[in-house]
């Protein structure tokens, strides 16, 4: 909890890259819609994505999403996690 008693947050920059694969944007939009079904925010870039959310569900996320893309081949995912960063739920 932070000092107001509000969840802790987490923003998350995440770059996936599929290795090998015939084709890379199946795994890479597997984790952006794996990432919004669990109600992180997501903001999709040319070469990573921003994923904000509460501490939980960033982490099981994460793991899920490496997961599902490591199902389909050999995956590289590259992660930069933060708690500094400014960060306000969906629809706040």
């Amino acid at each position: 909890m932070t000092d107001d008693n509000r969840p802790a947050g987490l923003t998350a920059q995440v770059s996936l890259y599929p290795l090998r694969q015939e084709r890379l944007s199946p795994a890479i939009d597997a984790a952006l819609a794996l990432w919004r079904e669990r109600g992180l925010d997501v903001q999709p870039g040319a070469m990573s994505t921003l994923i904000a959310g509460d501490e939980a569900t960033v982490w099981e996320a994460l793991r899920a999403a490496f997961a599902a893309a490591a199902a389909s081949g050999e995956t590289v995912m590259v992660i930069t996690v933060s708690n500094a960063c400014p960060w306000t739920p969906a629809g706040q």
